[in-house]
């Protein structure tokens, strides 16, 4: 699947934040601890989600649960 097409894309999964503490990235302003998020993609290190600014990101999955 093309990433240009992950918007429109059915959702995989649904995946709770846990935590929004990064060591090396501001992740605050996308993510919300305790928030929902519709899983788009999904690889061994990085789940892409729909964040808080509407737009697919990749995160790492230990973000989430």
């Amino acid at each position: 699947m093309s990433f240009k097409d992950w918007t429109t894309a059915p959702t995989l999964r649904r995946v709770v934040c846990t935590h929004a503490n990064a060591e090396k990235y501001v992740v605050t302003d996308c993510l919300t601890p305790g928030k929902e998020y519709d899983v788009k993609n999904e690889t061994d290190e990085f789940i892409f989600i729909v964040d808080n600014t509407g737009k697919v990101g990749g995160f790492y999955k230990t973000y989430f649960e």
